[in-house]
């Protein structure tokens, strides 16, 4: 496989990426799956002119080796999954709606495939991640983002504190998010252009992130439990956020 192109497997996955601007290059089918879900993939795969080819599971297999891909693998263009780089986002003036989420070394595929699926619900324009000490996009990524990896761009920058620095001076407001912070997630204004930055599992954002932030919040916890799992807090922020926004509109 070329280095511009990666590999993607799982039906929302695929899909998603048949109806985006710049399709698939090829969409592989296992020749056991003869089923309705297989028969629409095929429709949708024809009607973008995307050549399908079926083949055995263990080919399969072999492109996507532990990933649950359900029979259904596609070969995408590294440029089709992006509609911005990284210098795009951070030398542009903000815009009104402006939502930017900054990933603070997510490790485990998982959690960031949740957090891409989240930020495209909610809105947001682009996902920032440091290019060293974070997961990738990964196929486990793709699968678990379930389409929404091919539809919001994933921006790897190699320092996330200048990152956020140009984010500021292009108008973006910096949030983290910290457990120890003295203000809540109800009180943040999140109307504004706003770049939401969300820590690591378990160590939660670096002081060097931190004191790039122009605000921390908390999430307000009820009960005994301490913490949120990383993927669900960014899931509870980001909502706020369209919330605060649809309540304007």
């Amino acid at each position: 496989m070329a280095e511009s192109e990666r590999v993607i497997g799982g039906f929302h996955a695929v899909s998603a990426a048949l109806e985006a601007a710049e399709p698939p290059l090829e969409v592989l089918l296992s020749q056991t799956r003869r089923d309705q879900r297989a028969s629409a993939l095929i429709a949708q795969a024809e009607s973008r002119g995307v050549p399908l080819r079926r083949c055995g599971r263990d080919t399969l297999d072999l492109l996507l080796p532990g990933v649950r891909h359900q029979g259904v693998v596609a070969r995408v263009a590294v440029a089709a999954s992006a509609a911005m780089d990284a210098d795009t986002l951070l030398y542009s003036p903000a815009p009104a709606d402006g939502l930017v989420l900054v990933l603070d070394g997510i490790q485990d595929p998982h959690n960031l495939g949740a957090c891409l699926r989240s930020a495209e619900a909610a809105g947001a324009q682009a996902v920032v991640i440091p290019r060293d000490r974070s997961v990738r996009v990964t196929p486990t990524v793709s699968k678990v983002a379930a389409g929404s990896a091919e539809r919001v761009p994933v921006l790897s920058v190699t320092n996330l504190a200048r990152a956020l620095d140009q984010l500021r001076e292009n108008g973006y407001w910096i949030c983290g998010l910290d457990g120890q912070a003295e203000r809540s997630l109800w009180q943040l204004r999140a109307t504004q252009p706003l770049a939401l930055v969300m820590g690591a599992e378990g160590a939660g954002l670096r002081q060097r992130t931190r004191q790039h932030c122009d605000e921390l919040v908390r999430i307000p916890m009820l009960g005994q439990t301490e913490s949120l799992n990383v993927s669900v807090s960014t899931g509870v922020c980001l909502f706020e956020v369209a919330r605060q926004r649809l309540a304007v509109a």
